[in-house]
C-alpha cells in the first residue's frame, strides 16, 4: 500500500504541476492577444506585446502559441476583456494585489469577493492597499550571468535603478515606464533575462508565522486558480525556518 500510495502522490502532483503549467500558458496567451488587440501586432512596434511575447519565451511557452494568440487579436475575433484591479487584506492583515482580466465584470468581481471571504481575507475598495506597494519593472537573471558587481555596472548602465544579488539570481529593479529600454540593453550586455516583466514591489512587510503563511497561502492558490486572474501579490514577510517548514 505504501508504494501505491507513493505513485498516488507523485501522480497527484503532476497532475498538479501539469495544471499549473496549462493554466499559465493560457494567462500568458490572454496577455500577448489583449496587447496586440490594443496596439501593433508586431512586438517590434509594440513594447507591451514585446515584454509579453518575451515573458513566455522564459517561461517556456511554445513559439506557435504565442503566434496562434497574436494571430488571434490580429483576426478580430476575440473577446473584450477589461483589466481590473482588486485590492484586499489577507490573513493576518496582508495586503493582497489581485490582477484581472476578464470579458464580465460582475462574475470576477463576485469569484474574487468570494475567494477573499472564504479563505480569511477581505476584500476592499481599489487604493484600499495600494499605498504599500510600487510599480515596478523586474528582470530577472540567474547568478550564471555574473558576479555582482558586474551585473550591477551593468543594469546601471542600461538605467535601472537597482539590483538585488544572492546565490541563485539577480534581481534588477527599474521605473516602470523604462523596463522596456532597461531589459533591451541588459539583452545586449548579458544575455536572455529569465524574467522580465511589471510587478507591485512592497514598500512594507508584514511578517507572519507558519499558521499564518498556510492560511494565505490556500488564500493565494485559490486566487491563482481562477480563470480571470493575471497575477496576485501580496507584502507577506516569513523566516527561513517558516519558509522550509511551509515546503514540507
Amino acid at each position: 500500500m505504501a508504494g501505491h500510495s507513493k505513485w498516488a502522490n507523485i501522480q497527484h502532483r503532476k497532475g498538479r504541476q501539469d495544471k499549473i503549467r496549462a493554466k499559465l500558458f493560457s494567462k500568458m496567451a490572454k496577455e500577448i492577444t489583449v496587447a496586440a488587440k490594443m496596439g501593433d501586432p508586431d512586438p517590434d512596434k509594440n513594447p507591451r506585446l514585446r515584454l509579453a511575447v518575451k515573458e513566455a519565451k522564459s517561461s517556456s511557452v511554445p513559439k506557435d502559441v504565442i503566434q496562434r494568440a497574436i494571430d488571434k487579436a490580429s483576426g478580430g475575433d476575440t473577446e473584450n476583456y477589461d483589466e481590473i484591479r482588486y485590492e484586499g487584506y489577507g490573513p493576518g492583515g496582508v495586503a493582497v494585489i489581485v490582477e484581472a482580466m476578464t470579458d464580465n465584470r460582475n462574475r470576477t468581481a463576485s469569484t474574487v469577493r468570494s475567494t477573499f471571504s472564504k479563505n480569511g481575507g477581505n476584500l476592499g475598495e481599489t487604493g484600499s492597499v495600494g499605498f504599500m506597494f510600487d510599480r515596478k519593472g523586474q528582470v530577472v537573471y540567474p547568478a550564471s550571468a555574473g558576479d555582482a558587481d558586474t551585473v550591477f555596472e551593468a543594469a546601471i548602465e542600461a538605467g535601472a535603478e537597482d539590483v538585488e544579488s544572492d546565490e541563485e539570481s539577480h534581481v534588477i529593479w527599474c521605473a516602470d515606464t523604462d523596463l522596456s529600454a532597461v531589459s533591451n540593453a541588459l539583452e545586449e550586455s548579458l544575455g536572455e533575462s529569465d524574467s522580465t516583466k511589471l510587478v507591485w514591489r512592497p514598500t512594507t512587510t508584514t511578517e507572519l508565522d507558519l499558521e499564518g503563511m498556510q492560511s494565505l497561502m490556500k488564500l493565494l492558490d485559490a486566487l491563482e486558480d481562477d480563470d480571470d486572474i493575471q497575477s496576485v501579490t501580496a507584502n507577506f514577510e516569513a523566516s527561513d525556518e517558516v519558509m522550509a517548514q511551509l515546503g514540507e
